[in-house]
C-alpha cells in the first residue's frame, strides 16, 4: 500500500484530497493543526472504512513536522507522495495589511511547505523514487491587488519547486505543482469587499471572487487532478486547475507588465468593464453573471 501525507486536511482542497487518495487505497496521513475540528471527516472515513490517519501536525514548527515524519517513517517505513496544500490568506493593500500578516503568510505557505519537502527528500532519495506536490495557485503566476502578500508566498513556492524539480529528477523523484483558480472554498469566500480601505482594489477583487462563485467549481475538482498527478508518471510541472484557471494565466500573458499595472490601476467604470468583457462577469456588489 503506497503512502501520501498532506497537510492541511481540516477542510477545502485538503479534505478532500485525503478522501480522493484514501478511495484509490493509499494508506493516507491527514494532517492539520487541529484535529478537534474533525469530526465529520472522522465520519466519513468510518463510514468508508478508509484507510486514512488524521493527525496534528502545525507546519509552521519544525520540530512538528519532524515528529510526524519521523513517527511515518517509523511505522510504515516509506512517504511516497507528499501534498504541501496546507495555506492561509491575508489580504489588503502593501500600505494597510500588517507586517505580522505578511510574515504569517510566508511562514506557512513558504517555509511550512519547504518543510515538509526537507522533511521527506532524504528518504525520498535513498529510496530513489517519490513524488511531491505542491498546491500554488494561479497567484503564484498572477499578482494584483489586495492579494499581493498572498502572491508573494505562492511565487516564492512556485520558484523552490521549479529549482527543486531540477535537483531531484536524477533520484527519480517527480515534483509538481498544482495551481487552482476560483475554488469553492471557505478562502476563496473570504476575500471580503473592503468600503473602509483607503484602496479600490480590494472592493473590486472581493466582486470578482463572488461573481465567480455564482458557478462554484468543488475543492474535489483539485483532488482529482493531485491524485492523477501521484498516479501517472508524468514530470509535467505546472497543472493549472479549474475553468478559470488556464483563462486567468492567458489573460495576464497577453499583457505586458505595463499594460497589467495599468489594468489593475484603471478607475472603477473601466476595470469593471474589462471584466465583463473578458469574463463575463458583474464583478460588482450585485455580483450578478452577465451572459455573452
Amino acid at each position: 500500500m503506497k503512502t501520501v501525507l498532506i497537510t492541511g486536511t481540516s477542510k477545502g482542497i485538503g479534505l478532500e484530497t485525503a478522501l480522493a487518495f484514501g478511495r484509490a487505497g493509499y494508506k493516507v496521513f491527514a494532517t492539520m493543526r487541529n484535529p478537534k475540528m474533525a469530526d465529520d471527516f472522522r465520519q466519513i472515513i468510518a463510514e468508508e472504512s478508509l484507510a486514512i490517519a488524521i493527525s496534528e501536525m502545525d507546519v509552521d514548527s519544525e520540530e512538528s513536522v519532524k515528529h510526524m515524519i519521523d513517527l511515518i517513517l517509523d511505522e510504515i517505513g516509506t512517504i511516497d507522495v507528499l501534498v504541501n496544500n496546507a495555506g492561509i490568506e491575508r489580504h489588503g493593500s502593501i500600505e494597510e495589511l500588517k507586517m505580522s500578516d505578511f510574515k504569517a503568510i510566508m511562514e506557512t505557505n513558504y517555509f511550512g511547505s519547504l518543510r515538509c519537502i526537507k522533511g521527506v527528500l532524504p528518504q525520498m532519495r535513498k529510496n530513489q523514487k517519490g513524488c511531491i506536490i505542491n498546491v500554488t495557485s494561479v497567484a503564484g503566476k498572477i499578482s494584483n491587488s489586495p492579494l499581493g502578500a498572498y502572491a508573494a508566498s505562492k511565487f516564492a513556492l512556485e520558484a523552490i519547486s521549479e529549482s527543486l524539480a531540477q535537483e531531484v529528477k536524477p533520484f527519480n523523484i517527480r515534483v509538481a505543482n498544482v495551481a487552482p483558480g476560483i475554488i469553492d472554498t471557505q478562502m476563496a469566500n473570504d476575500i471580503s469587499v473592503d468600503d473602509n480601505s483607503i484602496y479600490p482594489h480590494s472592493k473590486r477583487l472581493g466582486g470578482l471572487f463572488t461573481a465567480s462563485l455564482q458557478t462554484p467549481t468543488h475543492p474535489s475538482t483539485v483532488a482529482t487532478k493531485i491524485l492523477e498527478i501521484a498516479e501517472s508518471q508524468t514530470w509535467k510541472l505546472r497543472h493549472p486547475v479549474g475553468p478559470d484557471a488556464q483563462p486567468f494565466l492567458d489573460w495576464r500573458a497577453s499583457m505586458t507588465d505595463e499594460e497589467w499595472v495599468d489594468w489593475n490601476a484603471a478607475n472603477d467604470a473601466d476595470w469593471y468593464r474589462a471584466v465583463e468583457n473578458t469574463f463575463g462577469l458583474n464583478a460588482r456588489k450585485d455580483g450578478q453573471i452577465i451572459k455573452q
